[in-house]
């Protein structure tokens, strides 16, 4: 396997999930491996997005259930005092400790780590600081960045990589977008107690989601935030003109409305980390977004330099960046023939929403599945949860499940409520075992739970 001309068999750029899969793959099949990163070990999962998300989501659970708490008997007078810095202070602890794993995790596979920005300066050449090295193959898992639009002010706002630096909470908090960061970050700032603003210039929250689960949680957040649909900022300034107001920035919207908050942050997308990397000096075909253009087995333009995830902007999830690292390591390195032709299917990937309430899919939308199931059946259960039968909470759980007439097979998941992600992640796996309906309706359910729905729906909608 080894080629003496080359330094390395194997060079990673960029340390987040899928170059740390492909780099630990590579050195396990015998490769020559080595990995650069200039920032963070662990990349944007775990530094400034799933786990810093997730563990911020769970903070924000904690007012609902203390106000829950007196429909079962506990007495309670007053809500606890939060502190947003001990939140930070502990997730902050909590990241420099998977920091810390992922860079042994690496060093026991045999990974030589260089910490430093990579450049590349040839198809099997690159620069670290200044160490010039060689490899036979190189591979971008540079992963993806914020973007902020061009808006007058927004030199005021923060991004999503910010809001896990904000030391204090915002007494008025704005967020602008419609997609995943922007709904769940709403929710945190709402949860622990802030006036929360959400801007979007769709008319549903969520819209890449099956349409009726999407309404569902747009129309939940719409409970606890004022949210703003079919609106884009104008501009954003320092609040001089609404002195009666006690805030620091005063936001003009495109109706005319000036909304007086403290911090805005802009969740508008992102776009790959692409950029002074030596990729268009070299003929890497970049697309519109900068994003590298690969083909089904992550090759980019130029033989030698591959590329996987958020850099290649296909599905932008953690357990598709591994995945797609793990194959594109065993076919530069495995021995099997099966490992040298295998792609991966971007079919049946589940992924959820941690907003407030959850939202988790597996397959097709209900307009997707109609568009290739003619007479599609479609089963939906929406409901109470039993906790809210003593709370009064007027809190729901929208369940559906989509049919293929002829096959009876399950070709859609959907969900949004309490546990969600859980749900639905067991879900996935009957789907990817191609499970039909006449399977659930077999199986017995657990009472009492909500899970339990999905296998006793009976009674296809007339929709």
């Amino acid at each position: 396997m080894h080629d003496v001309d080359f330094d390395f068999d194997f060079f990673v750029i960029g340390a987040g999930s899928g170059g740390v899969r492909a780099a630990r793959t590579a050195a396990a099949l015998g490769a020559r491996t080595a990995i650069a990163e200039q920032r963070f070990f662990g990349g944007t999962c775990v530094n400034v997005g799933c786990i810093p998300k997730k563990l911020y989501t769970y903070a924000a659970q904690f007012a609902h259930q203390w106000r829950d708490a007196k429909a079962y008997g506990w007495v309670t007078d007053e809500l606890p005092a939060f502190d947003w810095q001990i939140l930070k202070d502990n997730k902050d602890k909590e990241i420099k400790r998977l920091n810390g794993i992922y860079q042994s995790i690496l060093g026991s596979a045999g990974v030589t780590i260089i910490e430093g920005r990579a450049e590349l300066t040839g198809p099997n050449s690159l620069r670290v600081g200044n160490n010039h090295i060689t490899a036979r193959h190189i591979l971008i898992a540079t992963g993806g960045k914020p973007s902020l639009p061009d808006v007058p002010g927004i030199e005021l706002a923060i991004n999503s990589d910010g809001f896990f630096e904000l030391t204090e909470q915002p007494k008025r908090a704005m967020v602008v977008g419609g997609g995943y960061i922007a709904t769940e970050l709403a929710g945190v700032f709402a949860g622990l107690g802030s006036e929360v603003h959400l801007v979007h210039r769709g008319n549903i929250l969520l819209g890449d989601f099956d349409h009726e689960i999407a309404g569902f949680v747009t129309d939940a957040i719409q409970s606890y935030c004022k949210v703003y649909l079919k609106t884009q900022i104008i501009k954003i300034e320092k609040n001089i003109k609404s002195k009666e107001i006690d805030a620091d920035l005063l936001v003009t919207l495109d109706d005319g409305r000036q909304v007086p908050v403290d911090t805005v942050l802009f969740a508008t997308g992102r776009t790959a980390n692409t950029s002074n990397l030596g990729l268009e000096a070299l003929g890497v075909k970049l697309d519109d977004s900068g994003a590298v253009q690969v083909n089904e087995f992550y090759e980019s333009s130029v033989p030698g330099i591959y590329a996987v995830g958020d850099v290649i902007n296909r599905v932008t999830l953690t357990p598709v960046a591994l995945a797609e690292g793990q194959l594109l390591a065993r076919r530069l390195f495995g021995q099997s023939a099966e490992s040298k032709r295998s792609a991966f299917s971007y079919d049946l990937i589940a992924s959820a929403v941690f907003s407030d309430p959850q939202l988790a899919t597996v397959g097709l939308t209900q307009s997707q599945a109609l568009a290739q199931y003619p007479g599609l059946k479609v089963y939906k259960s929406k409901f109470r949860p039993l906790k809210h039968t003593l709370t009064g909470a007027a809190e729901f759980t929208l369940m559906k499940m989509l049919v293929d007439p002829v096959t009876d097979r399950v070709v859609g998941v959907h969900m949004a409520g309490t546990d969600a992600a859980e749900i639905v992640q067991g879900m996935a796996v009957a789907l990817q075992a191609g499970a039909t309906k006449a399977d659930f309706d077999a199986t017995l359910g657990i009472h009492p739970t909500a899970a339990e729905e999905f296998v006793t729906m009976r009674t296809p909608v007339a929709d």
